[in-house]
């Protein structure tokens, strides 16, 4: 099928990787996926949440938090803090954001921190979620490489890499990584975590008042994982680069 910006249904839009962007985090990506553009930032605090001291649980913890900046969609999006709350949405997106996460990071191995892992979206054309989870995972392996360096911790906590990526069902056909019209369009919203080695974190889909077949869950699925594999490449094609150069002070 013909889309919108002339993609294949199995094409991803044209994904980059700026690191660096936010200096005093202990690892910072700026993510661009077509027009979709994220920061993710990881910040190691050397402690953990009172209640895992209160319930005398071992290891570590990584939390995350996302939002939308004012500028960030066509319309101007209020602060949260303007509202007096975080919105549903929001939350939602944080909370699968650190599920995402904490998956891949063995929390015994990173001790008694915190990893603060912030998402901010400077410009929103559908995905904001999938790219948020894809370069925090960057973020995170980044932040934590630094431990070791600084010999803080003697291997890195990270397992594994981790990414995300959207998909659905338009006019009948499966497509993969929706910008902001599709995403509109769709009659099946598909948003698939995993990671490097095709294990699953999460699958969320639902049918926009609309239903959908197994074929077409298989579909979105295999679109997925072909997707997840390619991002995982260009993660480790960044990190890999970054054996032979520092990243920027």
């Amino acid at each position: 099928m013909d889309r919108i910006d002339g993609r294949t249904s199995d094409q991803l839009r044209p994904v980059a990787f700026e690191l660096g962007i936010a200096p005093y985090a202990g690892g910072s990506v700026l993510v661009a996926m077509g027009k979709t553009r994220v920061i993710c930032g990881a910040t190691i605090e050397e402690n953990v949440p009172r209640w895992m001291k209160e319930q005398a649980i071992t290891g570590g913890w990584l939390t995350a938090e996302y939002s939308m900046l004012p500028y960030s969609t066509q319309t101007r999006k209020p602060r949260d803090i303007a509202k007096g709350r975080i919105d549903g949405r929001s939350v939602e997106i944080q909370r699968l954001i650190g599920r995402s996460l904490r998956a891949v990071v063995d929390l015994e191995k990173l001790g008694p921190r915190t990893v603060w892992v912030d998402c901010d979206v400077l410009q929103a054309d559908g995905g904001t979620r999938t790219a948020a989870i894809t370069g925090a995972s960057l973020a995170v392996a980044i932040a934590c490489r630094k431990l070791v360096k600084e010999k803080k911790l003697d291997t890195p906590p990270v397992q594994k890499l981790v990414a995300a990526v959207s998909a659905g069902v338009l006019d009948g056909n499966t497509i993969v990584d929706l910008n902001y019209e599709e995403d509109k369009a769709v009659a099946v919203d598909f948003n698939l975590v995993a990671t490097e080695d095709g294990d699953f974190v999460e699958v969320q889909s639902s049918g926009e008042e609309s239903t959908f077949s197994n074929g077409q869950l298989d579909e979105m699925l295999a679109l997925g994982r072909k997707g997840i594999a390619e991002l995982i490449a260009a993660q480790r094609a960044v990190l890999a680069r970054l054996m032979v150069t520092p990243p920027p002070s």
